[in-house]
């Protein structure tokens, strides 16, 4: 009997022992996810349909009263360069893509804030937010009639949009 019981009782020491031990510590890996909104702006890199031809644009630029251009591109809408007049000043510059109107970028504006966004309400743009003066131009948030978000460029003296780009 001893002989079956030894065998048993160490079995069971064995269990017991291995029973005891603390179980091993398992982690759990947390991930977290982060979702960041970016607005970006879909502002062409080349000029709209129905744009004047760079040409053009200079020829607009030099009725303007400059003599030298450096640097022209098109850029977030309108043609955006550097510009020396009779003053032989530089000075940065933005040019309308459909009009050649030239917008000197310290120039100040006949159009204050609230009279930029009734120019766009009545031009039928809603929810009109953001809107800033820089660079010689307003700019604008918006939505279309059809609920569209855009970005808007505005004159400064009459606040007609200068360029549009889907938001």
């Amino acid at each position: 009997m001893i002989k079956h019981t030894l065998p048993l009782l160490i079995g069971l020491s064995v269990c017991s022992v291995a029973l005891a031990q603390d179980p091993p510590v398992t982690t759990q890996s947390q991930t977290t996810t982060t979702q960041t909104t970016t607005t970006a702006s879909t502002w062409s890199t080349t000029p709209p349909e129905g744009a004047l031809s760079e040409e053009a644009i200079k020829t607009a630029i030099a009725n303007a009263g400059y003599k030298e251009v450096k640097d022209l591109k098109f850029k977030d809408g309108v043609w955006r360069s550097e510009a020396r007049g009779g003053n032989k000043q530089w000075v940065k510059i933005a040019v309308g893509p459909e009009t050649g109107r030239v917008y000197v970028s310290d120039a100040p504006s006949k159009l204050n804030e609230d009279e930029v966004k009734a120019k766009l309400a009545t031009a039928g743009y809603e929810k009109i937010h953001d809107v800033e003066y820089e660079h010689g131009l307003w700019s604008a948030d918006a939505t279309t009639r059809h609920g569209t978000a855009v970005d808007l460029l505005v004159d400064p003296s009459d606040g007609s949009v200068v360029a549009k780009s889907r938001d």
